[in-house]
């Protein structure tokens, strides 16, 4: 059985609601615990600064606009890493930039992501990503298959969501309104057109679902709605595996 991770996110985006949208995404996932949101690197050292090392974070989700230019982005990589040694360092784009990806790889980034293919797969791919060199979302590994050496070559791409094929489309639906988005089963009934009592049973049956694909060992006081949350938005294991295998 898998034991769940706590790993510290700092957060450094330029833009406010973007800062407080992946606060909420991390929130709901245990294994992820946003330590600071951060909108520039003084406010990062600033942190530092007055916490104890234990606070430190493990992580650093780094917006690339946070720099006026790839090459300066680079720098700030290193400004970062310098400030906290060991940190692991992924980068998130709202659009593809091959020179940002070239300029950050060389500052030696953990990864390089599209938001937008990530969503709310953002913490499993944080978990994920530790176990790898550079990785990177599937358009960005498209745009780099001429690559034939380094790590951009050997840049891993996240894997997609789990599948759990005993789901049907409702149980799903319900799922993802009543857990994903965090509607009351209320609110929920009117969106599916049905029955406040339809949706909870629906829900209950997801939870059962969901809980048969997975042997992790969550924290005591987990609520129902954070488990379902963190299987729904694993990633397969079947493709993390398949990647170790080759690497082995």
């Amino acid at each position: 059985m898998k034991k769940i991770p706590n790993l510290k996110v700092l957060v450094l985006e330029t833009d406010f609601y973007s800062r407080q949208a992946m606060n909420s995404y991390l929130a709901w996932d245990r294994r992820t615990r946003v330590v600071y949101l951060a909108d520039s690197l003084d406010a990062v050292r600033f942190y530092v600064s007055k916490v104890p090392q234990t606070e430190w974070p493990d992580v650093v989700l780094l917006d690339a606009q946070a720099a006026p230019s790839p090459a300066e982005l680079a720098r700030l990589v290193k400004d970062i890493e310098d400030t906290i040694p060991n940190v692991m360092t992924l980068v998130l784009d709202r659009y593809l930039n091959m020179e940002t990806v070239r300029a950050v790889e060389k500052a030696r980034v953990n990864g390089y992501l599209l938001r937008n293919e990530l969503r709310i797969r953002l913490a499993a791919a944080i978990i994920w990503a530790r176990q790898y060199d550079f990785v990177v979302t599937s358009s960005v590994k498209e745009a780099l298959k001429d690559e034939f050496e380094g790590r951009l070559f050997r840049a891993v791409v996240v894997p997609e969501r789990r599948e759990y094929p005993d789901l049907t489309p409702r149980v799903r639906q319900a799922l993802d309104l009543c857990v994903v988005e965090g509607m009351s089963a209320e609110l929920a009934a009117d969106e599916m057109g049905i029955s406040a009592h339809t949706i909870r049973s629906y829900v209950k049956e997801g939870y059962r679902i969901l809980e048969t694909y997975d042997d992790s060992i969550y924290p005591p006081d987990l609520s129902p709605q954070e488990k379902a949350y963190m299987r729904i938005t694993a990633l397969k294991e079947d493709a993390a595996a398949a990647v170790l295998a080759r690497e082995g």
